[in-house]
């Protein structure tokens, strides 16, 4: 083995590593940023879709949208028979409102685990993503109303010899 071999790592390539490494090296783009492959809504052909998937809780919601009229389908029924609380379908409805594109897209949603609050809180959050998809200019309103950000807060795992996570069993002196 020469002392050339000796000094380079097979697992790195040097052309990369330098490339990566330079100050113009281009910088991570955010996880709510479109992505450049991506079509936008008015690049779109009959059938295709803006996609966006939102998570709460251990709700999962898979989002599409296309340019249309403004209805909006979860689970292949209408959102009022859907969503039955009005605060659920107001937060279903704030990206768009607020984007003020509420007649401008269909929407349809795909929604599983969780209750209905949890559902409505990731409707809102692959709503928003997939406008950001759609129109990227929608990006700053979005971010600044706080669609784009994932509320991280999970149920609490129970703890042995214990009744929940935190509650203990109920103490008794005698």
């Amino acid at each position: 083995m020469t002392p050339e071999q000796s000094q380079q790592t097979p697992l790195i390539n040097p052309e990369k590593f330098a490339a990566a490494s330079s100050p113009e090296a281009p910088s991570k783009p955010t996880a709510a940023a479109p992505k450049e492959n991506m079509p936008t809504a008015e690049q779109l052909s009959p059938g295709q879709y803006c996609w966006g998937v939102g998570r709460r809780k251990s709700s999962v919601a898979r989002v599409r949208i296309r340019p249309g009229s403004g209805k909006i389908t979860v689970n292949e029924r209408e959102m009022e028979n859907y969503f039955t609380a009005i605060r659920d379908r107001r937060s279903v409805r704030a990206p768009l409102t607020a984007c003020e594109c509420i007649d401008k897209y269909d929407v349809y949603i795909r929604t599983n685990g969780g209750g209905t609050t949890g559902q409505s809180e990731a409707v809102k959050l692959g709503i928003a993503r997939a406008l950001v998809i759609a129109n990227p200019a929608t990006f700053e309103i979005l971010r600044d109303g706080g669609y784009l950000t994932r509320d991280s807060r999970m149920v609490e795992r129970k703890k042995y010899g214990r009744k929940k996570a935190r509650k203990k069993f109920q103490f008794s002196k005698r």
